[in-house]
């Protein structure tokens, strides 16, 4: 299903995945790409890179066209993921077509938004669309990141002026039970399921963390 081709650190995989653009294939395509990097040992990174794939190969079937042959390469190396989709149309694409409205250049918006880089380049076959994902070097997961930042945010939003001074992770353990009591709160407001959404959480984080 999968070229490997080997880098110059024996443990770091290239993989170029041929596949037709089409509906039906997107969730194999998700698929793989959930497997693969659960393999490279960075599972955290599955939504955003399954969110973007997806993005990207439905930009090749709206407009190159649906079946339209495509390859996906994905090659982690230091501090980086990269991720790129081959197709066979020289036409690159725009973020913004006025003439289309608002739909059009959404999944590229969504991209550049998602990841930490992106960009188009012409090939001798028609065109590539990349992105790349941060790795952290000491393998520090985007979740934890973005984890990180929400709950600095919070903590300062709710920190009275001239409060005393903690340590940093007793405010961010209050913070974060803070946090989740809230979301809880917002998903009963909008009619939700907190002890499955809860569920499903503790289900991932321990997948992931094993």
């Amino acid at each position: 299903m999968c070229g490997k081709e080997l880098t110059t650190n024996p443990s770091r995989i290239r993989c170029v995945l041929p596949f037709e653009a089409e509906p039906a294939r997107m969730c194999a395509l998700r698929r793989y790409v959930r497997e693969q990097l659960t393999q490279w040992g960075v599972p955290a990174l599955a939504d955003e890179v399954e969110l973007a794939v997806t993005e990207l190969a439905t930009n090749v079937i709206k407009h190159v066209g649906d079946g339209a042959v495509a390859t996906l390469v994905m090659e982690p190396s230091e501090g980086a993921l990269r991720v790129e989709v081959h197709d066979r149309s020289p036409a690159v694409p725009t973020a913004v077509d006025q003439e289309c409205g608002a739909e059009c250049g959404r999944g590229l918006h969504l991209l550049a938004g998602m990841s930490a880089d992106w960009g188009t380049i012409v090939t001798a076959t028609g065109k590539a669309v990349w992105c790349e994902f941060a790795l952290d070097g000491a393998g520090q997961c985007l979740r934890v990141q973005r984890a990180t930042a929400a709950l600095d945010g919070y903590q300062l939003a709710g920190r009275s002026p001239g409060g005393p001074s903690l340590s940093r992770l007793p405010v961010l353990e209050t913070s974060a039970t803070e946090l989740i009591a809230d979301l809880l709160h917002w998903l009963t407001a909008q009619g939700g399921d907190p002890d499955a959404v809860l569920e499903r959480a503790q289900m991932r984080f321990e997948a992931e963390a094993a």
